[in-house]
């Protein structure tokens, strides 16, 4: 990797001979500027509008213009005098926690490498120092004509910076967050939990860059006389009239995507701010010992009650039969006297 930058680390007395390097790269793809007529290149040429005449980058410099339009020269040499230690030193200046950085603050990122063979301890050293003491240091640095802040970090076993913002060139969220008052349900706050839940996490590395990739299958359809892949078509869409339907939909449709079972959202309701857990287990637990105390108690005495009217009928109805063969046998026998008085 190219260097873009030479200088030193300041770790207090030690100095770091370092090399600058870019740790990201951009593989965006780029278009040119053509006339549509005949494709012919647009270009942008450096013109002097006072000579009206294009100059070369060796007869460009800087200057800066004043309020009233005066144009003042400024020249590498009149930068290089800047009464300020950073102008080729990463100067070290605390060393905070990594979460006492704010992620807006983050911008380019780098590795530093070490320069030479002289350096390899010191680097190694501090390396080894943000390992142990789980923090990152915080420097200044000069880069493209102005002083900038920066964060020092372990990555492997090398060392990055990343540019920070300065903290007045991060603006406040003024106005961006809803000015309309809203209540949200727990039960909405339930579901939007299950849904992130269910999406899981993700790795990463799994992650690229669709956009580019059908931009460069257009490209390669275009260059062979081909004609381009058709676009799929566009996902179904519609205003969200019911928040709670929404988010049961995400939950369903996340798990269809990973191959689960199109079930019903699992729900695990979230605790309150300040509520003390409830004994959700035990009450129910002396509930449902109550409920089943009860049904037995029922069935039972329905049982009971079954078998007191069967015994009843069955004793009437023993009874009943009794009855009719006592008065059977007393007519018969009346019946018999009378015959032999007759005859």
């Amino acid at each position: 990797m190219r260097s873009i930058w030479n200088g030193a680390i300041s770790f207090g007395l030690v100095s770091i001979p370092i090399k600058l390097v870019n740790a990201t790269e951009s593989h965006a793809i780029s278009f040119r500027q053509i006339h549509t007529e005949d494709n012919g290149r647009i270009r942008y040429r450096k013109v002097c509008e006072l000579e009206e005449r294009e100059v070369t980058q060796g007869e460009i410099g800087k200057a800066y213009e004043d309020a009233d339009g005066t144009i003042i020269p400024i020249t590498d040499e009149d930068l290089s005098h800047l009464p300020i230690p950073t102008t080729r030193t990463i100067e070290i200046v605390a060393f905070v926690p990594a979460d006492r950085i704010d992620p807006l603050q983050m911008d380019a990122a780098y590795y530093l490498a070490a320069s030479g063979a002289p350096a390899a301890k010191p680097y190694t050293l501090l390396r080894e120092a943000l390992k142990r003491s789980n923090k990152v240091a915080i420097a200044k640095y000069a880069l493209r004509g102005r002083e900038r802040l920066g964060m020092l970090r372990v990555v492997g076993d090398a060392i990055a910076m990343h540019g920070l913002l300065w903290p007045d060139e991060v603006r406040a969220p003024e106005g961006v967050a809803p000015d309309t008052s809203v209540t949200i349900r727990d039960k909405e706050l339930d579901l939007a939990d299950a849904l992130m839940d269910t999406l899981g996490e993700v790795d990463l590395e799994d992650l690229h860059d669709e956009y580019r990739e059908a931009l460069e299958e257009v490209i390669a359809a275009k260059a062979s006389g081909e004609a381009p892949p058709a676009a799929p078509a566009p996902a179904a869409g519609g205003k969200v009239l019911d928040l709670m339907a929404a988010l049961e939909n995400s939950v369903r449709a996340a798990r269809e995507s990973r191959g689960e079972p199109a079930a019903e959202a699992e729900v695990r309701p979230l605790p309150r701010r300040g509520a003390a857990p409830k004994e959700t287990g035990a009450k129910k637990s002396t509930s449902t010992a109550k409920k089943t105390a009860a049904a037995k108690k029922t069935t039972t005495a329905r049982k009971s009650t079954s078998k007191t009217a069967e015994g009843t009928k069955k004793a009437t109805a023993s009874a009943s039969t009794s009855t009719s063969k006592r008065t059977a046998k007393k007519t018969a026998t009346k019946k018999t006297a009378s015959r032999k008085r007759t005859a």
